[in-house]
Parts: structure tokens; C-alpha cells; sequence
């Protein structure tokens, strides 16, 4: 099995590639921002690459999970689905959860005006429900989606591998549902850089009694399809931008705790990592020395060195990969002095 971290700029954008019973699979979760697609002056780009690789192999796209439809995780999707007449044809199943799904769920009266035609999406840090409503219709137009919603419980048996969903819960749902009636753009929040602060420093914040760790407030975040994914007897936890609370609830319905941990490969931690969705508590359940940050520092602060420090707080023996080379750039000559055991790496793939 190869896990490929494509370099999405600010977005995500993962490629599994593996055999069943001696027949090439491909997962792709996410497609990062349009650019990592192409971008305007036609200068292709890692998602571009993979998908023309899997079409001259003449596989397929086994399954295709759009985590949740912020642009940094759809824009390169859509701008795919808009440029290639053939799209439809590699993709054969799909993870989604749409706005007309979960009014069914809950029964929730819902407008038909839901159809509407957008442009693909915009290169920044943009959320739009209309991205999920463009998404969804292609999907429906062209036969490639049952329907089901993908939610915190579920556990699934495909291709040999074992899926454990953990995020999102009937909450973020419902909240997802409200913005998708209300049809609203907005822009999610975002940071200065802070990476002029030491990693000790932010350690010895985040140990004192009156320290509160605060959480991240997006709907769309809150509603990202998150899961652990089981390979040969061994875990992979990837977490796209969902909520650490929603998280961890998810890990106790399937027994995991801080007396029971999750041990992983690694971990692809959540929201570039940003420091609202990373916690002490999801720390302590799951244990891995690699840690996995799809980011490329150009974007609203992330990734957060505070949560790079809380990961390191955890476990000395952290090793921190980027999927773009932000090492000089994040850290100190001071960081290095007071911690001499982590190491960073820059990482876009791992081979099991």
C-alpha cells in the first residue's frame, strides 16, 4: 500500500493505492484547492498527474471521499469534474454527505432550488454550500452515488480494508443541514502565523492549571467525514478538518480511550493543524510518533506551531511530516536546543 500526501497548497488531497487479491485499488480522499488540479495558465498539478496515471493504467478511482466541501478540499474536485469530459467514467463509488440526504434524515422540509450552477471553486480558504449542491448534482446526473450519509458509528468492509467512521456525529449534521438550507458563503476564520514563538514557550502556556483549550466553531469542519482506516492489522487515522470533541466521542463508541488507546501508523491531523482542532485529550487516545500536516504556509496561519508544540508536549519522540518543506520556516535555532529528540521530515508518501 502507498499513501500519497499530494501538495494541495492549503488544502488536502490523499491518494491510497493498493492491491485486493492481486487487482490495483485506488482511494482519493479529497482534491485539495482548484490549482492542484490545474491552475489558470493550464500548469498541471499532483491531482491533474494522479488521475492521468490511473487512466493510463486503466484502473479506476475505487472510491472517491469528499470530506466535506470547503474549497481547499473540493476546489480541485469540481475544477477536475469541470475540465474532464471522462471524469465520470473512472470514479465508481463515492463518500459524501449531501444537504438532500440529511434533510431526509431529519425529515426536515427542503427547498427544490437546491440545483443551482456554480463556476469551480475559487483558490482560497472559500466555504460554500453551493460547492456541495454543484458536487452533489454532478454526482446524481451521472449514476456514481447511492445516497448514504456517511456518519460517526458506521463501519464499512471494502477492498480488504476496514473503515471505522468517527466524525461526522447527528449534531454536526444537523448544523451542516441548516447551512446548506440557508445556502450561505462564508469564510472560515483564520490566524496570523506564530511561528516566532517558541515551541518551550507555548509548552509552559498550555501546562498552566488556568490553560482552556478552545475549539473550532465551523459548521463545514464540524461536519468533515472523518475515520480510521485498517489495513493488514495496522491503523491510519485521518482526520481532514473535523472537530477534536467529535473525535473523540467517535473513538469511545468503538472502545478507544486514554486507558485504551488507538495505536496508528500515523496520524493526518486535523485541519492543516490548526490549533482549535487538535486537543491534549485526542492526543493521549491515539499513539503514533508520526504526525502528518498537509499545508503549505501560505494561508491563514496554519499550520499552528502551538499545536506542532501541544503534539511534542505529548510524545518527545514526535516526528512531524509536512507534506511541503516548512521545517526552517516554523521552527526556531532555540526550538532545537530545547528539544533534542523530535524530528521533522517532509513526507508525501508512506509505503506499507
Amino acid at each position: 500500500m502507498k499513501i500519497s500526501f499530494l501538495k494541495a497548497f492549503n488544502g488536502d488531497s490523499i491518494w491510497i493505492s493498493f492491491l485486493e487479491k492481486d487487482i490495483p485499488k485506488n482511494i482519493l480522499i479529497d482534491g485539495g484547492v482548484g490549482n492542484t488540479y490545474k491552475n489558470k495558465s493550464n500548469v498541471k498539478g499532483d491531482l491533474y498527474k494522479i488521475i492521468e496515471k490511473i487512466r493510463v493504467d486503466r484502473q479506476f478511482i475505487d472510491l472517491l471521499i469528499l470530506t466535506h466541501f470547503d474549497d481547499d478540499h473540493i476546489g480541485g474536485i469540481l475544477r477536475w469534474l469541470n475540465k474532464d469530459k471522462e471524469a465520470s467514467k473512472l470514479i465508481k463509488k463515492v463518500w459524501f454527505n449531501s444537504g438532500k440526504e440529511i434533510a431526509k434524515k431529519f425529515e426536515s422540509d427542503e427547498s427544490e432550488d437546491l440545483d443551482i450552477e456554480i463556476v469551480d471553486g475559487a483558490d482560497d480558504f472559500h466555504t460554500s454550500p453551493k460547492q456541495g449542491i454543484k458536487f452533489e448534482k454532478y454526482l446524481r446526473d451521472n449514476n456514481l452515488w447511492e445516497g448514504e450519509i456517511i456518519e460517526q458509528g458506521s463501519e464499512y468492509d471494502l477492498f480488504g480494508l476496514k473503515f471505522k467512521i468517527l466524525s461526522p456525529n447527528n449534531e454536526k449534521l444537523d448544523k451542516l443541514l441548516k447551512l446548506y438550507e440557508k445556502q450561505k458563503d462564508y469564510f472560515t476564520s483564520g490566524d496570523e502565523f506564530d511561528f516566532q514563538t517558541s515551541l518551550k514557550d507555548f509548552i509552559e502556556e498550555e501546562n498552566q492549571p488556568n490553560f482552556q483549550f478552545k475549539e473550532d466553531t465551523s459548521v463545514a469542519n464540524g461536519s468533515s467525514i472523518a475515520f480510521i482506516m485498517e489495513y493488514e492489522d495496522k491503523n491510519y487515522i485521518f482526520l481532514a478538518d473535523a472537530h477534536p470533541s467529535v473525535i473523540i466521542e467517535g473513538l469511545n463508541i468503538f472502545g478507544y480511550n486514554k486507558e485504551n488507546p488507538l495505536n496508528v501508523e500515523f496520524m493526518k491531523v486535523s485541519h492543516h493543524g490548526s490549533m482549535y482542532n487538535t486537543n491534549k485529550e485526542l492526543l493521549e487516545i491515539v499513539k503514533t510518533d508520526n504526525y502528518l500536516i498537509s499545508s503549505n504556509a501560505t494561508k491563514h496561519g496554519l499550520p499552528n506551531k502551538r499545536t506542532i508544540a501541544r503534539i511534542i508536549n505529548n510524545n518527545t519522540n514526535t516526528v512531524i511530516h509536512f507534506n511541503y518543506d516548512l521545517t526552517d520556516r516554523v521552527f526556531l535555532k532555540e526550538d532545537w536546543n530545547d528539544f533534542l529528540i523530535f524530528k521533522t521530515k517532509v513526507t508525501n508518501e508512506f509505503t506499507y
